[in-house]
């Protein structure tokens, strides 16, 4: 009997916007990109140049610290644009499709009677390594690390966000093959978490050899490092792997076919889009495909993820990597006249001084927000607001304190270990300080990696 685990911390926010339970009709991938920018923590060489022709499973990029680590293209074509920054950094490498969509052939394999040395080997040639993330720090797992454990959120808790039933439907062979993959890498166990309240599907609800736990309460409820915290707390010295389900199913069609088929289903969601399905395309897909002429004539935000912790892209930008839906809200361009001092209806807000906050006591309304912060930034004060929609056993303004001063000893004593971005993503919707969290925490895992690695 899976254990029920009750998050009371938190806060849902009902966007106006959502997925319909249905798909759209293919739409051909032209253009893919792999953007290094989407990978933290590594230090990329290009393996190809301009008017290369590719395989899908062909390496694009590899780590220059770990050379075994490749990054490879989604689909064959050719190697159209290795678009750079300052500094001749490189931000994308884009690659222009054909239509056969060869593969490179990685050699199918039973994970079950490989060792691990082999199945490291076989997912890091053929760029699936980029799917393991690691904590602390929220970066791309190293191949010489041994997690303690593997962690798996089998839902997603943000506004908005897909039905992961909907995502994987049809993919439990594939499912199960990644599972057994995975158990292969960690010396402890594959943990999956479950939404106790909602139907999980068919593959997330089949599959053998992980410990499941389940889930009820408001979002960040569907955050792996809410699961982490929950059953096995990362301590100084401890790595845990983290990765999307999706991604699990990818790996199991390479052990089962001996290819990179990195065929993803991902959501159309936001107010401003006109047509809100399922689609079923590749990663690094270019976001055009899915809204051009499909949304209104407002100045609208393209983010290619969810609103929390999505990145804004523009109509010829591409999907990231860990994404799963792309949402379209309007721009925060007008001003208000007043401000916060005319109570409306139609503002969330978890302050009892706004309506919003009594109309959430009684139901559960939906608002259509756009990007406007609503204020500049100020002092940085205690509300104790933080706390209220954040569900772990930490101080969240104490942490968020100690990094801006760069007390590395109070960030570790208050468990910087433990928490990513993500995890602090609503205590930024809410601060009354308009502070920006999720930049700041990323900034503090930097510091802990180069001081403390």
């Amino acid at each position: 009997m899976s254990d029920v685990i009750k998050i009371k911390r938190g806060v849902d926010i009902n966007l106006v916007g959502d997925v319909e339970a249905e798909f759209a009709a293919p739409v051909a991938v032209e253009t893919v990109a792999v953007k290094p920018t989407d990978f933290h923590g590594v230090r990329f060489k290009l393996s190809v140049k301009e008017g290369d022709e590719v395989k899908a499973g062909t390496p694009l990029l590899f780590n220059k610290d770990d050379e075994q680590m490749k990054f490879t293209s989604p689909v064959s074509g050719e190697v159209a644009q290795v678009v750079r920054g300052a500094k001749r950094r490189i931000l994308e490498v884009r690659v222009l499709a054909d239509k056969k969509n060869t593969f490179e052939d990685f050699g199918a394999a039973d994970p079950v009677s490989l060792e691990r040395e082999a199945i490291v080997e076989k997912i890091a040639a053929s760029g699936c390594w980029a799917f393991f993330k690691q904590r602390p720090y929220n970066v791309v797992a190293q191949t010489s690390k041994t997690p303690k454990a593997i962690f798996i959120s089998g839902f997603d808790s943000a506004p908005l966000a897909p039905d992961l039933g909907m995502l994987l439907e049809g993919n439990e062979k594939e499912f199960q093959t990644g599972i057994n993959a995975l158990a292969k890498l960690t010396s402890g166990q594959v943990h999956l978490g479950l939404n106790a309240s909602k139907p999980v599907g068919r593959v997330l609800s089949s599959v053998k050899g992980v410990k499941v736990s389940k889930y009820d309460g408001p979002h960040p409820a569907g955050l792996v490092g809410v699961h982490i915290a929950q059953n096995d707390p990362i301590d100084k010295g401890d790595v845990v792997w983290t990765i999307n389900p999706e991604h699990v199913v990818i790996i199991g069609r390479l052990f089962l076919e001996g290819k990179f088929d990195a065929r993803i289903n991902i959501a159309l969601t936001g107010s401003e889009v006109n047509d809100r399905k399922y689609h079923s395309t590749i990663l690094g897909a270019a976001v055009k495909n899915f809204v051009d002429g499909n949304t209104s004539d407002k100045t609208n935000r393209i983010i290619s993820g969810n609103v929390l912790t999505g990145t804004k892209v523009d109509i010829d930008g591409y999907l990231g990597m860990y994404d799963r839906q792309i949402t379209v809200i309007p721009e925060g361009l007008e001003p208000e006249m007043f401000g916060w001092l005319i109570p409306k209806p139609d503002k969330f807000s978890i302050s009892r001084a706004l309506p919003s906050w009594f109309q959430r006591q009684i139901g559960n309304p939906e608002y259509e927000l756009d990007t406007n912060l609503h204020g500049e930034r100020r002092a940085f004060v205690v509300t104790g607001q933080y706390e209220e929609v954040f569900p772990f056993d930490i101080y969240p303004v104490q942490l968020i304190k100690a990094i801006m001063t760069q007390d590395i000893e109070r960030m570790e004593n208050l468990g910087i270990y433990e928490v990513v971005e993500e995890d602090f993503a609503l205590c930024e919707v809410v601060c009354t300080s308009k502070i920006p969290v999720q930049e700041t925490v990323r900034k503090g895992l930097d510091l802990m990696k180069e001081e403390v690695g």
